[in-house]
């Protein structure tokens, strides 16, 4: 990057002096031999002096500033995860007008959250020696459930936040006051012929 700027420099105070073009592009690669500037480089560096130019700093480029990972972020991810612990990356990204990438590091780097999976609760579990029930593989009570209610009232929930167990009971309960009748017996009718 120094020697960008050297460069420039030499175009500058040679385009001063009044030499050509032509004669600008070959002091420079006499000068910088393999690592000069290309001719199209030199050209255009050459024009803007022309025109009047002074500086040989580049101009600032337009777009996402390369600094938005900085403390004012770090700090209003951490507040908004803070107040909702079940917020997803791509809420605080649209919440903070960043991208994911940057909220996802900024969580696992920064702030050293880290998402649980199975693994970790079942270590967990082991280590506190808290007990486990498990449940029977093929439960006649839970199959019909499981093949039907369950995944219809999911479909018919899906997307919505519940801030309590009361909220979520009292829209289950009203979603499933919705399904007719008929569509529970066509479901027992379906079980026994399976």
């Amino acid at each position: 990057m120094k020697e960008q700027f050297g460069q420039r420099y030499c175009i500058k105070f040679s385009q001063k002096l009044g030499d050509t073009q032509v004669e600008t592009i070959h002091k420079i690669q006499q000068a910088f031999g393999d690592d000069a500037m290309s001719n199209s480089w030199i050209k255009e560096w050459y024009n803007h002096f022309k025109d009047g130019r002074t500086s040989v700093d580049s101009e600032p480029c337009s777009g996402r500033p390369s600094t938005s990972r900085n403390e004012n972020v770090i700090e209003q991810v951490q507040t908004l995860v803070m107040e909702d612990r079940r917020i997803t990356v791509r809420e605080l990204a649209n919440e903070i007008g960043v991208g994911t990438g940057l909220v996802h590091s900024i969580l696992t780097e920064d702030l050293g959250m880290r998402s649980v999976s199975t693994k970790f609760i079942q270590t967990f579990v082991a280590k506190h020696n808290i007990p486990v029930v498990r449940q029977a593989p093929y439960s006649p009570d839970m199959a019909l459930c499981d093949f039907w209610l369950f995944p219809k009232l999911k479909m018919l929930l899906k997307g919505t936040r519940f801030e309590s167990r009361e909220d979520i009971m009292q829209n289950a309960t009203a979603r499933l006051i919705t399904v007719p009748k008929d569509t529970f017996q066509k479901c027992f009718q379906q079980w026994r012929k399976r």
